[in-house]
């Protein structure tokens, strides 16, 4: 394991587990407030905010339990960053080096971000929207019971207990060997395509309040089917599904933007099969 990686996990034991004693309060006003000063150099809310975003999620959820924590801890790197320029690290090859990484990291989120964004106008959000429009039409839904036994003479049986006046449910309970029968073999709501084409056209042909007079046979048993309901749902909103739509624009813009760059590139994979023997970056 490299020195570097060995350190950040030491700054990250120190942020997240150093018992400190904190005097300093927060009053809980908006803004961008002073929360220290450190030799007159000030430290604000938005620093602390920074740094939590680099945390892990269940410490952001204890944020604040541990914003006096994250204060105190940017005291302490004010400090050391201080001591370092102190100490004429400011012109260390190391530290240029890293700084070279930081920029090269920078230029290409931000070039990134930009070309991205460039190509989610409302116009492009609109048509992606007629595209979900198209392929999610309003679609029937039922929503139906069903009693599931193993042979025809069972599902006969049952249905003359249902013209007798049984109640679907109760006998559900008692005679279905399907996972539902626990629930009155309620099978929630459905689109044909979500059941074996066999029961879904035996449901279509039912009125709410309908149960089949015959069996219906499909590879799990023969089922007495009866319908509760019947809707037609419509597709989501433009603004229920903006998010979603602009998370899928960017994934693919940004796959179209590395094809194009390396389209206008020489590129020469030299192996790309496995770690070399001896490999130390873990």
């Amino acid at each position: 394991m490299s020195n570097r990686r060995v350190l950040a996990g030491a700054v990250v034991l120190a942020l997240i587990a150093s018992p400190l004693a904190v005097s300093a309060q927060q009053d809980g006003s908006p803004g961008d407030l002073v929360v220290a000063r450190v030799d007159g150099e000030e430290i604000r809310h938005s620093d602390v905010m920074e740094m939590a975003r680099a945390l892990p999620p269940q410490y952001k959820a204890q944020l604040t339990q541990i914003y006096p924590l994250l204060v105190q801890r940017l005291v302490d790197f004010k400090l050391a960053g201080k001591a370092g320029r102190a100490a004429g690290l400011a012109d260390d090859e190391a530290v240029r080096a890293r700084v070279a990484e930081a920029e090269a990291q920078a230029i290409r989120e931000v070039y990134l971000e930009q070309k991205v964004l460039a190509r989610i106008t409302d116009d492009a959000l609109q048509a992606k929207y007629q595209d979900y429009l198209a392929n999610n039409p309003p679609a029937i839904e039922h929503r139906a019971r069903h009693i599931l036994v193993t042979s025809e003479a069972a599902a006969r049986e049952v249905i003359a207990k249902l013209d007798e006046g049984a109640d679907f449910a109760e006998l559900a309970k008692e005679s279905s060997t399907g996972p539902s029968g626990a629930q009155g073999g309620d099978l929630g709501y459905f689109t044909a395509d979500q059941m074996v084409p066999e029961f879904s056209e035996a449901a279509a042909k039912l009125d709410p309040g309908q149960y089949t007079k015959d069996p219906v046979q499909t590879q799990f048993g023969w089922h007495v089917i009866k319908v509760e309901d019947r809707r037609t749902t419509e597709p989501s909103g433009f603004e229920e599904v903006e998010p979603r739509l602009r998370e899928e624009m960017a994934r693919e813009a940004a796959a179209a933007i590395f094809k194009e760059l390396r389209d206008g590139a020489t590129i020469e994979i030299v192996s790309a099969a496995a770690a070399p023997q001896g490999d130390t970056t873990q």
